[in-house]
């Protein structure tokens, strides 16, 4: 992961040229801005306090981990050109969302409120005057 951050950072400095520059001037930079600033939540979060169960451990990781993915899914979505990525990336998120509920639910915890896909934005006010 250290070495993922000082390149993203080697790169970052570089914006003005060779090859680096060319990429970030392509528009990569932002999909490198979210993606990396998704890991760094990911792993911040992954470090929890042992609780003694290991269940709860494990779910207590794994839940910002497959937010991670979600959160890398949402970069690709919004900056990606790929249609074939593109559409792997909607799976991640609906498929990591599921994983995240089910190990609620096996741990006995409430479910998630419910919210729009991350790839939506709130829904306009449907109007009902007609």
């Amino acid at each position: 992961m250290q070495t993922l951050k000082l390149g993203l950072a080697l790169i970052a400095l570089s914006v003005g040229s060779g090859v680096a520059g060319a990429a970030l001037a392509g528009g990569e930079q932002p999909f490198l801005v979210a993606t990396t600033a998704a890991m760094d939540r990911m792993m911040a979060a992954m470090q929890i306090k042992p609780s003694g169960d290991v269940d709860r451990d494990f779910e207590a990781m794994m839940t910002p981990h497959h937010q991670g993915a979600i959160d890398m899914a949402v970069a690709e979505l919004k900056y990606g050109r790929n249609e074939q990525l593109k559409r792997i990336a909607q799976e991640i998120i609906v498929d990591q969302q599921q994983e995240i509920a089910a190990m609620q639910l096996a741990l006995g915890k409430p479910l998630p409120p419910s919210a729009p896909a991350p790839t939506q934005g709130a829904m306009p006010p449907m109007n009902m005057e007609h």
